[in-house]
């Protein structure tokens, strides 16, 4: 098997081209396999995701899946890279609910990205946690993925996946969307990070989130279903899909209902991007605050007119989509004992439910 890996310069990307010749003695297998096996730290999901993009070709043509690779093929799959970035601790503050030589337990506050990524390399929860833990210079990493802004999903567990991605994000397990608050746990050391992933793969965690969302829920408990993937109106966001994306299900506990808004509880029995935030919208209930989904100007405009005044008093309180992570349980990955975790209401989501209130008893 012949390996040979170009490189081509750019502003920002580097193009990366693996190019493998199959030896006559190689065995039937498909295309995508075959890729995984033969690039370090690949995953199939993303290996299946180029050749969707028709990123991967044999013989310069593009291919399928399930295409089974024959002596003397040649397979070729181009990589956009981002070039080596420093990261860089800073002195951000950080609200510490638990810490010990093993995990670190926060209260992720509004505004605060997880980690870095492409045009956010600086100010994230990674760069403040390098510098609590005493990191004081520039650590150069590979940028190896568009660390995009996504909701608390948690990561895959696959070791060398997380583990790679993680010389970019060190310790993250699970990620909160830059304006989603609440409760995350950290990992201070290879084996830590490594459990809790696991844990987080297996949903073995217990999470609860607490959200305001427009428009009264009528049942007092429903579980939402239905599949996420990129929403073909802006390929930023996601949305529920009918062909494609991944299998989503969302349980939904009502815990009050105003006038023109409810507070519910919520449970992921899946991680998915942006979940909370797309089903919600999906039964016509976006989050208040969340502008991407509906969840601002849309909403109030819908709202009678009885009560737009006090729906945008509400938008005035939250600046934001009114989720937080209330809750967060693990076992502890050296000890072993179950430990669990609450985060009260964060003051702005508070004070638009004090605003709903009000308005409810007048």
């Amino acid at each position: 098997m012949a390996i040979y890996d170009a490189q081509s310069g750019a502003d920002e990307r580097v193009e990366h081209v693996y190019s493998f010749v199959v030896t006559p003695r190689q065995k039937p297998e498909r295309v995508d396999a075959f890729v995984t096996r033969m690039i370090q730290h690949a995953t199939r999901s993303r290996v299946q995701k180029a050749i969707d993009q028709g990123t991967v070709t044999v013989n310069g043509a593009v291919t399928k899946a399930n295409y089974k690779i024959r002596p003397n093929d040649v397979v070729q799959v181009v990589v956009m890279r981002q070039p080596p970035i420093a990261l860089i601790p800073e002195d951000i503050p950080l609200h510490i609910l638990y810490e010990d030589d093993h995990l670190l337990v926060i209260d992720k506050q509004a505004g605060l990205l997880t980690h870095p990524g492409v045009g956010n390399r600086s100010g994230t929860l990674v760069n403040a946690v390098l510098w609590h833990l005493g990191q004081r210079e520039a650590i150069e990493v590979d940028l190896d993925d568009d660390g995009g802004d996504e909701d608390d999903e948690a990561a895959s567990y696959d070791e060398h996946q997380v583990m790679s991605s993680s010389a970019l994000r060190p310790g993250i397990v699970h990620r909160l969307d830059r304006d989603t608050t609440g409760v995350m746990v950290v990992g201070k050391s290879y084996e830590a990070t490594m459990h809790l992933a696991r844990q987080f793969h297996d949903r073995t965690v217990s999470r609860e989130y607490v959200a305001l969302v427009w428009g009264v829920v009528k049942q007092d408990h429903q579980t939402i279903e239905g599949n996420i993937g990129f929403s073909s109106r802006n390929r930023k966001l996601m949305a529920v899909v009918e062909r494609g994306g991944k299998h989503a299900a969302t349980d939904v506990t009502v815990t009050a209902r105003f006038d023109l808004a409810s507070l519910v509880r919520l449970k992921l029995h899946t991680g998915r991007t942006h979940q909370i935030r797309v089903h919600m919208s999906s039964i016509r209930h976006p989050v208040v605050g969340d502008a991407e989904y509906g969840g601002r100007e849309t909403a109030v405009n819908g709202v009678h007119h009885m009560y737009r005044r006090v729906a945008q008093r509400v938008l005035a309180c939250v600046q934001r989509q009114a989720l937080h992570a209330r809750t967060l349980g693990f076992t502890h990955p050296v000890t072993k004992e179950r430990m669990s975790f609450e985060s009260p209401i964060p003051a702005d989501m508070q004070s638009a439910i004090d605003v709903l209130y009000a308005a409810s008893e007048a």
